[in-house]
């Protein structure tokens, strides 16, 4: 994917993963092309999948998310069909921002919010206790948010 992208895709994408609400016209202003260049491209990198999606971020407090969760699992069987069941009752659920499946001692590591402790409790319930593939798992609760993004260094080496 990365030899598609040329240098005016790579400015394009660090503009707006600044800023998507950015208008095309100052978009192509940064990037010295012309709003209708700047549709095109954005066009074609959402259809390549390159740029996912859209989205808002919302700040979990202003919400009544006020708590992180950071658990790591260890599964019973990593046979494919036991495997595919777990990973979708952790990526189905709302309150799992990220879901990694990972190497080494722990299978899943997966970010939750929740708006109190009580509200992980009834989780952890139905995800890991509720489920037979799941043989153990760890909780660890952040004590602040001092980074969170999704913005990728794009042209930094």
């Amino acid at each position: 994917m990365n030899s598609q992208l040329d240098s005016y895709d790579l400015r394009l994408l660090a503009a707006v993963q600044q800023d998507a609400r950015t208008p095309q016209n100052e978009l192509g202003e940064a990037v010295n092309l012309s709003t209708a260049a700047v549709n095109r491209r954005l066009k074609r990198l959402g259809e390549e999948g390159v740029i996912e999606r859209y989205t808002a971020v919302i700040a979990p407090d202003a919400v009544g998310y006020g708590l992180t969760i950071i658990a790591t699992v260890e599964v019973e069987s990593e046979q494919i069909d036991q495997l595919d069941a777990t990973r979708r009752s952790f990526t189905v659920c709302p309150h799992v921002q990220q879901c990694y499946y990972t190497a080494g001692e722990w299978d899943f590591v997966l970010v939750f919010v929740v708006q109190h402790m009580e509200q992980y409790n009834e989780l952890t319930r139905k995800l890991f206790f509720g489920n037979a593939n799941v043989k153990r798992f760890k909780t660890l609760v952040a004590m602040s948010r001092d980074k969170v993004g999704s913005t990728l260094p794009i042209g930094e080496n």
